[in-house]
């Protein structure tokens, strides 16, 4: 019998930012691999996510790659990089999520999803502008959530609970996991697997391995990967994220925010009902 495969798909977050192990990434997804199978028959583990990558981006890059290695086991976590960008689309966002859980489950490839804390909480953005954003991971989250069910995946709700608020789960850029924070991840996919007796190898360490980073390492990286990581969002983002944001000044003045909310809603209520009506043409 060939070992276990193990294939993870997504952006920075599984790519492993955040966990340097010497001149590499590390992450949730390889501590969680080392946990499938026994010691004396490892996982074959590939990870195929990029820093940066958005839905398109797993659909037409990753999912394909992953297929052709037809894994008994895919974790796809994606989502944060669309909703900073000015071509945030929910219904796109739904579309392509759906394609690629569809396409694992018919290889009868065993699928984990997460949903996530929105980046504008994680960065500590005043109220104007981390509204917005939030209000935007929240649509992918139920997004997430609804496709999760609906393909039967193994789902890790993260987009809340005390680990967002522990500092020690976090690296210096504030949205990325520490190591900690990557171990949280392992240790909860590793639980969920565990509850439905899919994993046949040991729960990973909580404990870290190496120390944290220091006050000066952090304030170094934000001043010079950090410095360059906001840059290139800003150039995208920032101007409709000003726009949203008066957007937002306005509704609060008028006691009219719970429009904006309402409004997202009803978006992510018609993208879900889009597909029902894709899956079945005949219908009318």
């Amino acid at each position: 019998m060939r070992p276990l495969r193990f294939v993870s798909l997504g952006d920075s977050l599984t790519e492993g930012v955040g966990d340097p192990v010497g001149d590499t990434w590390r992450g949730w997804a390889a501590l969680l691999a080392d946990g499938l199978a026994p010691a004396d028959s490892p996982a074959e583990f590939t990870n195929l996510a990029v820093s940066g990558a958005q839905t398109r981006d797993v659909l037409e890059r990753q999912t394909p790659a992953a297929l052709d290695l037809r894994p008994d086991v895919v974790s796809v976590v994606i989502g944060v990089n669309d909703t900073l960008r000015c071509t945030f689309d929910i219904h796109a966002v739904a579309a392509r999520l759906d394609q690629v859980y569809a396409a694992f489950r018919a290889q009868g490839t065993v699928l984990l999803t997460a949903c996530l804390p929105d980046p504008g909480t994680m960065l500590r953005l005043p109220g104007a502008l981390a509204r917005p954003l939030a209000r935007r991971q929240r649509a992918v989250n139920t997004v997430v959530h609804a496709l999760s069910e609906r393909h039967g995946a193994v789902h890790l709700h993260a987009a809340d609970g005390d680990w967002i608020s522990d500092r020690a789960m976090w690296s210096a850029d504030r949205l990325h996991p520490g190591e900690r924070g990557h171990r949280q991840l392992a240790l909860r996919f590793h639980a969920l697997l565990a509850e439905a007796g899919l994993v046949t190898g040991a729960t990973p360490s909580a404990e870290p391995e190496f120390p944290a980073p220091g006050r000066s390492a952090s304030l170094w990286w934000l001043a010079t990967a950090g410095t360059g990581w906001v840059a290139r969002r800003c150039t995208d983002l920032l101007p409709q994220l000003l726009t949203l944001a008066a957007d937002e000044v306005r509704h609060k003045a008028r006691g009219t925010s719970s429009r904006l909310d309402l409004t997202a809603s009803h978006a992510v209520a018609s993208a879900l009902a889009a597909l029902k009506v894709a899956e079945q043409p005949d219908a009318a």
